[in-house]
């Protein structure tokens, strides 16, 4: 069982490194631009990084439902590849967002992609895996099979 999830658990915790690397540079900032907690606002350098983590930090469950949805009930591969371009549009973000306002967009729009991808696989892993379970179906075989050189 646990070869079956072992690289979606490898990227599960790549992306609990990456929150932990994001909550760093907060404090990091915290100190260079003298803002002490609980306070979030200050200088607009320090506001871009608290926002980006921030931000980082709302998606990250949704994150880390869908890629292991994805990866039990339509594809391990998948949802590792989908996962390994989240967390770099995610990283993208989070120094381009630190940079400027303007930075954030482009690798927001992408990590945003990528997420609606992998809600889009998990929710047809488990309609494939209900209708296999109870219709005796399994959609994404037949279609397989439909596209097969056989």
């Amino acid at each position: 069982m646990l070869h079956q999830v072992v690289n979606i658990a490898a990227v599960t915790v790549l992306g609990v490194i990456e929150q932990a690397y994001f909550s760093l540079q907060v404090i990091y900032a915290r100190r260079k631009y003298s803002v002490s907690p609980p306070s979030t606002t200050g200088p607009p350098e320090f506001e871009r990084v608290f926002r980006a983590q921030a931000n980082c930090s709302e998606y990250f469950p949704i994150f880390v439902i869908t890629l292991w949805v994805t990866g039990v009930f339509f594809s391990q591969a998948a949802a590792c590849v989908c996962g390994l371009l989240y967390l770099y549009g995610r990283l993208m973000y989070f120094q381009g967002y630190s940079e400027s306002a303007h930075g954030r967009l482009a690798p927001l729009y992408f990590s945003a992609k990528v997420l609606w991808t992998l809600i889009g696989l998990a929710a047809l892993g488990v309609l494939n895996t209900m209708c296999d379970l109870h219709l005796g179906l399994d959609a994404l075989q037949q279609l397989c099979g439909f596209f097969s050189p056989n």
